[in-house]
């Protein structure tokens, strides 16, 4: 019969107190794909075979014979400088003797609790013993060492029967170790950080053995039986990946370790001596014959009913194996998950270097509670996968990004991908919505977006709604001075608007931004001054997606650099807020194995721009979702946004809020928005003609925006301060065109057309301008960014 060290007629004490335990035991016989060796569960085949074990258990024997000469040597000598110094070396506690550093995953937890996903380099999760079923402590104690309540580091009786009964069977049958020794085993090879570390926790030699014995002692005098039983418990490797009883209760059965019952119990007590032949889901034969051995084991030392034994010698093993991944491939939120995950790999505040942030994560049992709100990361994901499915005959891409204003908090976050290896057709690796630090993504050039840095600057100079200012057919990027004071632009230029009739006449700020006329805002941002321009979009927090500061160009305003949906959308927040910027920020508290709470980086919530301002800012906002590029995209309560289309459409965008929720929605080309324009996309039967932010984008957001607030109040913004009307509103209704004979006919509508086009929509770009996006020869970055920089200026349709 096979059993533990120390197998004899001794009951223990019903270990039934609880503590904490780390750990896991990594033999190399217990990894999938290890060399296995000599088989000890079943009697070797040949006369070579037999001689092969009897000389290892010749080792054993004079192992065995040594370690007892040591234990016993206090005793017999008791004269003699010789012995005092042998019995002081036992005696004393080594140094650098430590328990920590036991691996346990950590678990990623969404805002309601729910789990997002799991990491470790070792799949265990630490439990009381008293969270651990009084039968698995009972079933591991009787195979494992019957007599551990009853004797200290060594039980010199059951190691010496152990070789008698090995050497009378010709194998190993029974092992020569106890519990606290199997322990000790285990931590220091858990705890080896490099490979002769690891090979002298595993060699097999008497000093090795000593060493052992020494550091058991030790622990029998730190710590309590039921204390040591635990944390071997939590150490122990139950094949499969499973680490610990608790991880391996859950891998096998589907249940905590608390509800095993016998069955259970015996079969994973029988597969720690050897994890990888006794592994049930390879081996199950073995994995049975060995679960047998436990129940004879337990009747025979009383501690179960013969009846009771039999009954269940006849039960089959009944799995439920449960998989549990590390990482965020398998999360219901993998792009968001992979966020956080970068945001703990990245961030000084986790550790000093990278090796030691992630050290913390797959090791160190943290629970990291998220910001994800489920109804708004299941809205998003909807209305992305509608309208840019995962893999559309198309391959476009989509991204969207959910703050919450004036908390920065993350609520959700989409790609239409799946995470995984791009080679497979509808997934990536790149976070498309994230920046590079935290995505892989170099960003996207945002487009007319970038307008609302202009207005804002414009405002809070002072300017009412009424300022009115030419918006010339063609317009010379001239005039403009970075912050370092240097002259920027192009005198060799003429950008000019997307449509010819936007051109050669004056708009004021409300109409030049409901009709994101180029031309207005190229002329509003030489008035403000382009330095304030980029230093009202830096205070928003925005700065280029590779971490960089923005370019400062005359085509700033028009959306040259290249972001991500992420800051995009937390700056669209913080006029939300009535200009109070937050960070995003995605992890709300973390805390370490023992329940400790960790320093987590906050959102650094500070009042950015001017109350008054904000409101303006959101009053002219409010506009372009009633009168201007993105009529009609309403969501039933107060919003605000901006469209957003790159030079020669080769990308999208929309931003838009509310005073609850802020989003920003790009969709473009993953393989390069100027070798893969949206001019006439159809899509998976569908036909768009051009793309432009009212075409796809605002349609997600949309979408988003009425199932994620659904059942919300709605808020209201705040009225602008009397002095931004000091000129009027702002709004004026469209010039009436003549007919051949000179008369006024009806006005022209405002607003975009079905297919998403605006009134001002129209040319391609800006041709002939080397260096600018749409020009010839103009190059083209790789990666997920669409369209190169620009040092002179980006036409933009909308």
């Amino acid at each position: 019969m096979l059993g533990g060290a120390g197998d004899g007629d001794g009951r223990p004490a019903d270990p039934a107190s609880g503590a904490r335990t780390p750990g896991a035991r990594r033999p190399d016989a217990g990894r999938p794909g290890a060399r296995r060796g000599r088989s000890f569960g079943s009697r070797s085949s040949s006369r070579a075979d037999k001689v092969r074990a009897l000389r290892g258990l010749g080792g054993l024997g004079v192992l065995a014979g040594l370690i007892v000469a040591l234990m016993l040597l206090p005793a017999v000598f008791t004269t003699g400088v010789g012995a005092r110094d042998a019995a002081d070396w036992f005696e004393r506690e080594p140094d650098g003797l430590s328990t920590s550093g036991v691996p346990q995953r950590s678990t990623i937890l969404a805002a309601d609790g729910s789990t997002l996903a799991t990491f470790f380099y070792e799949n265990r999760v630490d439990v009381p013993l008293g969270q651990i079923a009084p039968i698995a402590r009972r079933a591991v104690l009787a195979i494992e060492d019957s007599r551990f309540y009853e004797h200290g580091a060594l039980d010199s009786r059951g190691t010496l029967r152990a070789l008698v009964s090995n050497l009378g069977s010709g194998e190993v049958t029974q092992g020569g170790s106890g519990i606290t020794q199997q322990y000790v085993k285990n931590l220091l090879l858990t705890q080896a950080d490099t490979a002769a570390e690891r090979s002298a926790a595993k060699e097999i030699s008497t000093a090795r053995k000593v060493r052992e014995l020494k550091y058991a002692a030790a622990l029998e005098k730190r710590f309590s039986k039921d204390e040591i039983l635990r944390r071997y418990l939590n150490i122990a490797y139950y094949g499969d990946g499973a680490y610990g009883i608790e991880a391996a209760s859950r891998h096998y059965f589907s249940k905590p370790a608390s509800r095993l019952d016998l069955n259970q119990a015996a079969l994973l007590a029988g597969i720690v001596r050897y994890p990888y032949a006794y592994d049930p889901t390879r081996h199950a034969g073995a994995a049975k014959a060995r679960r047998d051995t436990v129940l004879r084991r337990m009747a025979g030392l009383g501690w179960l009913d013969r009846a009771q034994a039999e009954a269940t010698l006849r039960t089959p093993l009944g799995l439920r194996v449960q998989e549990t991944h590390s990482g965020c491939v398998t999360s219901k939120a993998p792009f968001f998950c992979d966020y956080v995950q970068r945001e703990i790999l990245t961030n000084p505040v986790f550790g000093k270097g990278r090796k030691d942030r992630e050290k913390l994560l797959k090791q160190g049992g943290l629970t990291i509670r998220t910001t994800l709100d489920w109804r708004t990361q299941k809205a998003a994901q909807r209305a992305v996968d509608r309208h840019v499915p995962r893999k559309n005959s198309a391959r476009k891409a989509a991204a969207q990004a959910l703050v919450q204003p004036g908390t920065g908090r993350v609520l959700g976050m989409a790609v239409d991908r799946g995470l995984g290896p791009d080679r497979e057709r509808g997934r990536t690796w790149i976070n498309f919505a994230a920046d590079a630090s935290h995505g892989s993504s170099i960003g996207m050039q945002s487009g007319s977006t970038f307008k609302v840095f202009t207005l804002a600057a414009a405002l809070e100079q002072g300017m009412p709604f009424g300022t009115r200012l030419m918006a010339p057919r063609g317009f010379t990027p001239v005039g403009y001075r970075d912050c370092d004071g240097r002259r920027v632009g192009d005198p060799g230029a003429s950008l000019r608007n997307s449509a010819d009739g936007e051109g050669g006449r004056p708009f004021s700020l409300v109409t030049g931004t409901q009709h994101s006329v180029n031309t207005f805002f190229l002329n509003l941002e030489r008035r403000v001054g382009l330095c304030d321009t980029v230093k009202m979009a830096e205070r928003l927090g925005m700065r280029q997606a590779n971490g960089k500061p923005l370019q400062q160009f005359p085509s700033f305003t028009l959306g040259s650099n290249p972001v991500s949906p992420l800051r995009l959308a937390a700056a669209y927040a913080a006029f939300g807020a009535r200009g109070r910027y937050c960070g995003p920020v995605a992890i709300t508290r973390v805390t370490d194995a023992a329940g400790r709470p960790l320093k987590v980086p906050g959102a650094g919530c500070r009042q950015v721009v001017d109350k008054g301002v904000a409101d303006a800012v959101n009053h002219v906002l409010r506009g372009v979702l009633t009168k201007g590029t993105a009529s009609g995209m309403g969501i039933g309560r107060p919003a605000a946004g901006k469209t957003g289309t790159v030079d020669d459409f080769s990308a999208a965008w929309f931003a838009g809020y509310t005073p609850d929720l802020a989003s920003a929605v790009w969709v473009g080309d993953p393989r390069g928005g100027y070798r893969h324009p949206m001019t006439s996309l159809c899509m998976d039967g569908r036909c768009y003609g051009a793309v432009f932010g009212a075409t796809i984008p605002a349609p997600i957001w949309q979408d988003t925006m009425r199932a994620a607030l659904a059942g919300d109040p709605a808020a209201r913004f705040h009225r602008p301060p009397v002095r931004f009307f000091s000129k009027g509103s702002g709004e004026e209704p469209p010039k009436r065109p003549k007919d051949a004979k000179g008369r006024k006919g009806k006005p022209r509508k405002g607003g975009p057309k079905r297919d998403g086009r605006s009134p001002d929509a129209g040319g391609p770009g800006t041709p002939g301008v080397p260096g600018v996006p749409g020009a010839p020869g103009a190059p083209e970055a790789p990666g997920a960014r669409i369209g190169p920089d620009s040092p002179a200026g980006v036409a933009e349709p909308n």
